[in-house]
């Protein structure tokens, strides 16, 4: 029987005739089958050839190959991603969440901006709004114009909930954004 060279380790195998040849390398114990090999045949320089055509396609050959990290790894490789969307684990309880589903695009259907959660990319509810006052808020000074408040209060705080994670984000009402903008744009 023909002499084998382990792709891995290469060290020459000579296999018993009576047995065959094994599934795993005896010195290295690597899995042979599994070794993913690209044979390429390069052109003579004698040869009038193009430097283009030197890779001779025709002849590569792949062995079989296969996408099922199982079959490669065992069970080594953990398949399933981290979820991180919470709302799942309310599935187990009973909870109907394709009624869920149903009523968030109902809410989304209904507002005029739908920011993305930034932490599972679910899209985010209106869930209210908030009002900042002279009592719950300290403005700092505008650096631009150097008189008066970046943003002075009262202004409006929009409250959005992920629907898939129930994270919170906050964003400035439309009103109050145009007011920032004029606050920052305004020359001394």
């Amino acid at each position: 029987m023909e002499p084998t060279v382990c792709p891995w380790c290469h060290m020459e195998i000579v296999w018993d005739e009576e047995l065959g040849p094994e599934e795993e390398c005896p010195y290295c114990h690597n899995e042979l089958k599994g070794y993913r090999t690209l044979n390429i045949n390069i052109g003579d320089e004698e040869n009038d050839e193009a430097e283009d055509d030197i890779y001779d396609l025709d002849d590569a050959t792949d062995t079989e190959q296969t996408t099922d990290l199982s079959a490669l790894w065992g069970d080594e490789v953990e398949l399933k991603l981290p979820e991180l969307r919470t709302l799942t684990k309310y599935a187990d309880e009973g909870n109907d969440l394709i009624q869920y589903e149903q009523g968030v695009q109902k809410q989304l259907d209904h507002q005029e901006e739908v920011p993305e959660c930034p932490n599972c990319r679910e899209f985010m509810i209106l869930a209210g709004t908030q009002a900042a006052t002279q009592d719950t808020f300290t403005p700092v000074t505008n650096a631009v114009s150097g008189e008066g408040a970046l943003l002075p209060s009262p202004f409006t705080v929009l409250t959005y909930i992920c629907s898939g994670c129930f994270q919170v984000q906050y964003s400035l009402s439309e009103d109050d954004r145009l007011r920032l903008i004029q606050n920052l744009s305004a020359q001394k």
